[in-house]
This record gives C-alpha cells, structure tokens and sequence, in this order.
C-alpha cells in the first residue's frame, strides 16, 4: 500500500477504514460512488482503494446532507471538483455560497408557512374568510356555518 514519504500515513485506504474514520456505513460510501460523489479503485486483488483525500469529500456530503441539501444538489456541486485532491477551503466557501442561498430560500419560505400555521387554529373551523392551509378563498363557506371537515375528510357534495 502506497504511503506518504515518512512511511507513516496510508495515501490509499480500505473501504472499511475510510468508513470508520468518517463515521459512515460501507453501504453509503458505496452509494456515494454509484451517485459518482467519491470515486475509488481496485488493487490486483480486486478490492476497494479510496484516496485519502476522500475523507474530506465525505465530511462535505455530510454537512450539506445535515443542512438538508437534497443529495443531486451534492453531486451537482461535487461534480467539477477533482477526485485526486482534497476540498480546499476556497472550494468550500464556493459551495457554501451556493448552499446558503438555497437554504436561504428554504428559510424564507418555511417561515411562511410557519406564519401561516401560527394564523390557523387547525380545527378547520373554516369561520375565517380566507384560510389557504384548508379552504382557500373559503370554498367551504358555502355549504354552511361550522366545521365541515374533520381529519381531512371533505363532506359530501350535495349538489
């Protein structure tokens, strides 16, 4: 196995290292290839080698899968980078620019809808005139005075 010049560190590693140094299934890294987020190779006995540089890439999956950036997102990001160097820090802050914007966005618009709950009292009382949770433009309100849907059930139509 190649090694750094002192002799001391591992350049290349086995799947399994590479899964309990980055706190990572072995199922996961190789879902990570097959989506061409990490690559790997094989030695003459046909098994797994990962550069030691993907531990970091590993590491940046997992941030931005915890921030709850969708993982085609990753893979899209990940893509231009090369394979055969670690992440930089100037690489890093590229994709967290990117990054931030989308959650940004996502932010804002789980805010509003956080707003929106906070307007309803969720009993689909529906004596509000505009509720756009469950009665937008209060279609309900037609058909009668009260609560006409109970636990997502729309009343039959009488019409």
């Amino acid at each position: 196995m190649k090694k750094t010049p002192d002799g001391r560190i591992p350049l290349e590693l086995t799947v399994g290292e590479v899964a309990e140094r980055s706190g990572v299934a072995v199922s996961t890294l190789h879902f990570y290839e097959t989506k061409g987020l990490i690559k790997s190779w094989r030695n003459r006995g046909n098994q797994r080698r990962y550069p030691r540089v993907v531990l970091r890439r590993v590491a940046v999956i997992k941030v931005a899968q915890r921030t709850g950036i969708p993982l085609a997102d990753i893979a899209e990001a990940l893509s231009v980078l090369p394979h055969d160097r670690p992440l930089t820090a100037k690489d890093w802050q590229r994709l967290s620019e990117t990054w931030k914007r989308k959650l940004d966005a996502r932010i804002a618009s789980l805010t509003a809808l956080r707003d929106q709950l906070t307007g309803c009292i969720g009993c689909g009382c529906l004596s509000m005139q505009d509720c756009p949770l469950r009665n937008p433009y209060d279609v309900l309100g037609e058909k009668g005075a009260g609560p006409l849907l109970l636990d997502g059930e729309e009343i039959a139509d009488s019409d």
